[in-house]
């Protein structure tokens, strides 16, 4: 695994699966994308055991292509699996999300609460409230909006989130 340093190598797992298919022995590589259950498979006895055209056709299908160019710009896996990978594995975009997959194949995923919360004190580690307000407009057309305040360097901070349309209103009696 010390010789597998080509970038295209971050986007499965670290670690691939020995198996043997129909006498012959292969490495498995899982793809790391949400949602994709695809292996690609290289044979050990073949002069091309150590290529990565099949791993690198079907990262063009999975990722975007542009993750891909990016990651073959950089010099090893390493670096690929903590700047590139990781960043859009945690991107919170459903776009980026839907992008990631193959046409025809929308998935999305929704972290839990425990995931967000580690993450988000990860990435900052003082206090932050966040906030909810629903309302309809004028033309009976309700809202949701999500809103964040914080403080850094001694600045308060309020960003909106995300708001969206709620697609169906119902009324409690």
């Amino acid at each position: 695994m010390k010789e597998w340093v080509s970038p295209v190598y971050a986007f499965f797992d670290p670690t691939p699966h020995i198996t043997e298919v129909g006498g012959r022995c292969a490495h498995e590589f899982k793809c790391r994308a949400k949602g994709c259950k695809a292996t690609i498979r290289r044979f050990l006895d073949k002069k091309d055991a150590r290529s990565t055209g099949n791993m690198h056709k079907h990262v063009k299908s999975c990722w975007v292509e542009d993750t891909l160019n990016a990651a073959d710009n950089a010099k090893d896996a390493n670096e690929v699996r903590t700047k590139i990978v990781g960043g859009i594995l945690k991107n919170g975009s459903i776009m980026a999300s839907f992008e990631c997959k193959g046409k025809g194949k929308p998935e999305y995923y929704i972290p839990s609460p425990s995931t967000i919360s580690r993450d988000v004190r990860l990435e900052y580690d003082g206090k932050i409230n966040f906030t909810t307000d629903a309302w309809s407009s004028p033309n009976h057309r309700a809202f949701v909006a999500f809103s964040v305040h914080l403080e850094h360097n001694g600045i308060p901070l309020s960003l909106p989130l995300n708001i969206i349309e709620v697609a169906k209103v119902r009324n409690l009696p």
